[in-house]
């Protein structure tokens, strides 16, 4: 029987039963949506058997365990015909036998204007207390193809990172992706912080995965104060499970993507990708995939380069994504698979030595190894010329260290060494900066006035 016929046989006419009817009918109309659940078959400390969801999810979808009265977010890591395995985002969730898992379906987020200034975690949730996240109408997939290689614009427009060193002798252009290679404790994550406060860049969005917990306020609030208001921080600590630091720089990217796709010229900072490729191992590995490289599994290998493919010049129209992405070397060890297959893909690598950084020289960037593929985009040709003499004139001066020091060396016997002992220290000179040292405007200007002689008092 109809709500209305219900009310008139009751003798209707009641203005509260008429606005019951209203609401029932609406009620009524509205689709039933059944959510079609599994149970929880296994619990290890590597990942949760489900049963019962096999044929209503994909690899990498995301479920819900109810946990506690409360939905715990998971992803699917492994699928057979029986049973999925899946590995919760909180590594502390110790789901009970039975408890009910249900699908929800791809892990999707809304990035909007207003994510500008807010600090969230892999999930795109707040942890700066400044409330919940306003939402855009478009919800965007956290793991999205790259542009297709014919589709997205060449990378043609040089840039300043305001850092001597690196716009002298490793230029950027706009849409560039740069490995900044280095051991721990050699400088990366200060090197990125001066990196940001460049201002070339609309939006900025800065990836911190599994650093040290420590760091983000030192970063966030010390190195990067002042800049804050076109920054949307992405935190995934080392405590935290491998998969919030493997999804991380996926979120990040997403939302660097966002706003490039509104035509923003964006800076993405990740530090680091080499604990991306160590998470994804770790899920690699709980899934039972077996390890091929120094225990590398080969999913991580394919997943890096898809996930630094999604940087880099946007499509007609949209504006580009700069990505810096810095690579911790396992011992020092520049060519260890992980920083290998990482140099292999992108445009270009910045090597940091921790020789250079004992000499109390920063940024402790090693000129000779480190290049810029897309450098001539950046120079003119004066400048391509001068960085080349002034590389040829470090390469002179470092080879010949050795023999200078012990003595075997005699001044006036090469002029060509001649020049480089009286021209590199000034070089090296004019290249130190600090996160307090003010962003240079002229590198070249800076580098003129440290090579000008010194008028006689």
């Amino acid at each position: 029987m109809a709500v209305n016929d219900l009310l008139q046989e009751f003798g209707g006419g009641s203005p509260s039963l008429e606005l019951l009817a209203n609401v029932l009918s609406h009620a009524a109309a509205l689709p039933v949506k059944v959510a079609r659940g599994g149970y929880v078959e296994e619990v290890s400390h590597a990942a949760v058997t489900v049963g019962g969801i096999s044929d209503s999810v994909q690899l990498g979808d995301l479920v819900e365990i109810r946990c506690k009265s409360r939905l715990q977010p998971a992803e699917v890591i492994r699928l057979d015909r029986q049973r999925a395995m899946v590995k919760p985002f909180d590594d502390r969730l110790a789901p009970a036998l039975g408890d009910a898992v249900f699908p929800a379906g791809p892990l999707r987020i809304r990035p909007a204007p207003g994510w500008k200034g807010r600090v969230i975690n892999a999930l795109a949730e707040p942890l700066d207390g400044k409330g919940a996240m306003p939402a855009d109408m478009v919800a965007m997939p956290v793991d999205r193809p790259a542009p297709s290689a014919m589709g997205r614009r060449r990378v043609e427009q040089g840039l300043r990172s305001g850092v001597n060193v690196i716009d002298v002798f490793a230029p950027l252009c706009f849409g560039q992706r740069m490995g900044i290679f280095a051991g721990s404790g050699v400088g990366k994550s200060t090197l990125l912080g001066m990196m940001t406060r460049a201002d070339d860049f609309d939006t900025v969005v800065l990836a911190l995965t599994g650093e040290r917990g420590r760091e983000v306020r030192d970063m966030l609030e010390g190195t990067l104060a002042g800049k804050l208001d076109k920054m949307v921080a992405v935190i995934a600590t080392g405590d935290e499970s491998p998969m919030m630091r493997r999804l991380a720089p996926n979120t990040a990217t997403t939302i660097a993507e966002y706003f490039r796709d509104r035509g923003d010229n964006v800076l993405l900072i990740v530090d680091s990708i080499t604990r991306f490729a160590h998470a994804s191992r770790e899920i690699a590995i709980a899934a039972g995939e077996p390890p091929v490289s120094r225990g590398y599994p080969p999913s991580v290998f394919s997943q890096l380069p898809r996930l630094l493919e999604r940087a880099g010049p946007g499509t007609d129209g949209a504006g580009t994504i700069t990505g810096i992405y810095s690579v911790l070397v396992d011992g020092d060890d520049h060519n260890d698979p992980i920083a290998d297959a990482i140099r292999g893909t992108l445009d270009g690598h910045i090597v940091l030595d921790r020789a250079i950084a004992a000499q109390g020289r920063y940024p402790a960037v090693d000129i000779l190894s480190s290049i810029s593929r897309l450098a001539q985009h950046n120079w003119t040709p004066e400048q391509n010329r001068l960085a080349t003499s002034l590389r040829g004139l470090i390469a002179t001066f470092e080879e010949t260290r050795d023999l200078r020091m012990i003595g075997a060396y005699k001044a006036g016997s090469d002029p060509a060494v001649d020049q480089a002992v009286n021209l590199v220290p000034l070089i090296y000179r004019s290249m130190q900066q600090n996160p307090s040292t003010p962003l240079s405007q002229d590198p070249y200007a800076d580098l003129a006035a440290a090579l000008r002689p010194k008028e006689a008092s």
